[in-house]
């Protein structure tokens, strides 16, 4: 007998649940690997990159998480007819049974450490009072269009296309999941990102494993490291939607081990379309140059903003070091709560914010990268954040806080592609 993917809220804690998998069939689909075909989340994909995948292979997952218009279609609708598509013709298949899949990712962190982060990925089931409520801790405000664009897509392809994320504190999680054994090698399914980071996914049926794995996330809070935007997509479609519509109460999750030696968190930079002359932000920081565009200033200015506590400034003029004037800053920060005033993307909101004329931002999560943005005239100016610690994040989740938005990059990040969800397998 199938076991039921279908969440059952119990004594309150996350239900995490093993479902099948819908995947790519690489002789299908040509491949020896997912590389051609995967993809990062939707969030991180920049224009110039979403064409890039494009061109890669007429079936990368791009095309489903950032799809274009087609014909008379609207880009939802045209999601959901390539999805519909690459499973009529076997590209895509739906596994046998239920799986938790077993998700590996190698890499080597900027500071030159060989990484291995281990993860699984289930069905989550949503809190039935919705976002914020339950043992389910989000810990960062969301965007609304984010939402909106998400929840049309859910909508026209019924499917979970990219897992959220999630971190449990569950000992011995990344233990239990470990790395595919034997039985599970021969269905391995493996990608190489642009980055030279190593992804594996694989599927975990043996019941005893199994059972191990959702009674170690179902023991506690389950932190949501990435994806707020979908997780409360997620609670509105299921909101909207009838109770018997069985597939609708959970979505898809990345859970890893809420540990230091399992996390990599990376800052998230902001990049500003338009000049900000200095003189506007001389009252709330002491502004100290440090030098020109260079990929050698651009370190150094890193390591300044870590060794004085603020953040950098990059734009037409050169470098700069920002560092918050407390008589200034520490009032304004009154207004976020005191698990969030330590991070930068609190200062850079309540003390950057009103002196940007409401200009659209672009987010990075590299700094060189968007040093170099700025010094082909791409963007007038560029503010470099600080990452935040696993214990920040941590100790603002199971205070029930959310800090601004944008203020973790978990790195690196999970592709899109090596397993989907449909809603109504």
């Amino acid at each position: 007998m199938r076991q039921s993917t279908v969440p059952t809220k119990v004594n309150n804690v996350p239900v995490f649940l093993p479902f099948r998998g819908l995947r790519y069939r690489p002789v299908a689909a040509g491949l020896t690997d997912l590389s051609a075909v995967a993809a990062p989340p939707y969030d991180v994909i920049h224009d110039d990159e979403r064409d890039v995948l494009e061109r890669r292979d007429p079936h990368n997952a791009v095309r489903l998480i950032l799809p274009r218009p087609h014909a008379d279609h609207d880009e939802y609708a045209a999601a959901a007819g390539l999805l519909d598509a690459w499973r009529a013709g076997g590209v895509l298949a739906t596994d046998d049974e239920p799986a938790f899949y077993g998700y590996r990712m190698q890499f080597t962190d900027a500071d030159g450490r060989r990484r291995v982060t281990h993860g699984v990925v289930g069905a989550l089931g949503l809190p039935p009072d919705g976002p914020g409520t339950g043992d389910i801790l989000p810990h960062e405000r969301t965007i609304p269009r984010h939402r909106t664009d998400r929840l049309s897509l859910l909508r026209a392809t019924r499917a979970n296309l990219d897992p959220i994320w999630g971190l449990s504190g569950a000992p011995g999680l990344a233990a239990i999941v470990g790395d595919p054994d034997a039985d599970d090698e021969a269905d391995e399914r493996t990608a190489v990102d642009d980055d030279g980071v190593q992804h594996a996914a694989w599927p975990i049926t043996d019941p005893a494993r199994v059972d191990a794995i959702r009674d170690a996330v179902g023991s506690g809070p389950l932190v949501l490291a990435d994806g707020h935007h979908r997780f409360e997509t997620a609670c509105a479609y299921r909101s909207e939607r009838p109770a018997d519509d069985r597939g609708a109460g959970a979505i898809m999750a990345l859970v890893v081990e809420l540990a230091e030696d399992e996390l990599w968190v990376a800052p998230i930079h902001r990049l500003v379309p338009d000049a900000v002359p200095r003189t506007r932000l001389e009252h709330a920081f002491t502004i100290t140059d440090l030098g020109s565009n260079t990929p050698d200033d651009v370190a150094a200015l890193e390591h300044a903003m870590d060794e004085h506590g603020g953040l950098g400034l990059i734009d037409r003029d050169g470098l700069a070091l920002l560092v918050p004037r407390a008589d200034v800053v520490e009032p304004l920060l009154a207004v976020e709560p005191p698990e969030a005033r330590g991070a930068d993307a609190a200062v850079f909101e309540v003390a950057v914010m009103p002196r940007l004329d409401e200009a659209p931002l672009e987010y990075r999560s590299d700094a060189q990268a968007v040093a170099g943005v700025v010094r082909r005239g791409d963007a007038a100016a560029a503010f470099l954040l600080r990452p935040v610690s696993v214990a920040e994040i941590r100790a603002a989740s199971y205070a029930g806080v959310r800090m601004p938005q944008k203020t973790t990059y978990f790195a690196p990040k999970p592709r899109t592609g090596l397993v989907f969800r449909a809603l109504d397998e």
